[in-house]
């Protein structure tokens, strides 16, 4: 780019040079140097940009493997360089280059620790991999508006526990849809002990799913319980993941269970190629015995952390220099 006689001010997304948002920034510490493009799939973004956004369905593959659908959206559009001569003709090649880039709209929200010991619940943050946009939050009252406070005596089992997993900054386009949540007594969403809260129609009869696949935030409650293999612990600890995708709102109506039968899938065997999301730690204990040292924190307050779907990255080698087309 720089041997053709342009610069990273000089290349702009579809042409929209005036827009400093669509101006790429070089990045010197890369080896070799690059250029980084930043776009969302915000509607603001791909009009500000004029960037392209197609949805397209494909088999799940990976760790979705056994869904029958998995929808991705694809952002495409050109990078274009600036000719900033002024007489009649020009020795500066012209530069386009096109890009298209695929983002899945399957992700896994997860990493909700839950201690449960008989009669407690508490709530510590744990930040996720990406940046924004998704989001789960834990609440303590059916209108999903108050945060879950934690004393530090705990949450008695069967507490109600309202939970919503929320889209943000994102095209009207999409809807939120849950295909899975369950508990596991690790973090990591493959723990060989895990209990469904619900799974397509199958749910657990504690569980109540209020909005799934119909807008941007899913919304669904549950009652705090402890794992059998904690019996002779005073607090037990459990985590909350929910196997999330974003629908095109069009075709959402298609991809929610219609419930007239069962629908199986395996656990996620790794975390590789999915988003991760947490509310921080619940915990529950038993009344009798002194509560370990290890939970004799005081009332914690859940905070909401985010992870990001909508960001996307392009590099361009500051060295590359195409021919003109």
């Amino acid at each position: 780019m720089y041997f053709a006689g342009y610069n990273e001010s000089l290349m702009a997304l579809n042409a929209k040079f005036s827009n400093p948002s669509c101006l790429g920034v070089a990045d010197w510490t890369a080896n070799p140097p690059v250029v980084n493009y930043n776009f969302s799939i915000s509607q603001e973004s791909l009009t500000l940009c004029g960037n392209s956004l197609n949805i397209t369905s494909q088999l799940g593959s990976g760790v979705f493997s056994d869904f029958s659908q998995v929808q991705s959206v694809n952002i495409s559009g050109l990078i274009n360089a600036w000719d900033l001569s002024i007489s009649t003709i020009s020795y500066r090649q012209q530069l386009m280059y096109q890009f298209s880039c695929m983002y899945p709209l399957q992700y896994v929200v997860n990493n909700t620790e839950v201690s449960v010991s008989g009669v407690s619940v508490a709530i510590k943050d744990n930040n996720g991999t990406f940046i924004s946009t998704l989001s789960m939050g834990l609440f303590s009252t059916a209108n999903y508006t108050t945060r879950l406070q934690i004393p530090s005596s705990g949450l008695q089992l069967k507490t109600r526990v309202y939970v919503q997993v929320k889209a943000t900054n994102l095209t009207t386009k999409f809807n939120v849809l849950l295909d899975r949540c369950y508990a596991t007594v690790s973090p990591y969403p493959a723990s060989s002990t895990s209990y469904d809260l619900f799974i397509g129609c199958t749910r657990d009869d504690q569980t109540r799913v209020e909005r799934n696949g119909v807008s941007q935030e899913a919304l669904f409650s549950f009652e705090a319980f402890r794992f059998v293999q904690h019996r002779n612990l005073t607090v037990s600890t459990f985590y909350l993941h929910c196997i999330t995708r974003l629908c095109e709102n069009s075709t959402c109506a298609r991809l929610i269970p219609t419930c007239k039968r069962k629908r199986e899938i395996q656990a996620p065997v790794n975390t590789s190629e999915v988003a991760t999301v947490s509310s921080g730690q619940i915990r529950t204990r038993v009344d009798n015995g002194p509560v370990t040292s290890q939970y004799k924190s005081g009332s914690i307050r859940h905070e909401m952390t985010f992870v990001g779907l909508a960001t996307g990255l392009l590099s361009f080698c500051l060295l590359d220099w195409l021919s003109p087309w």
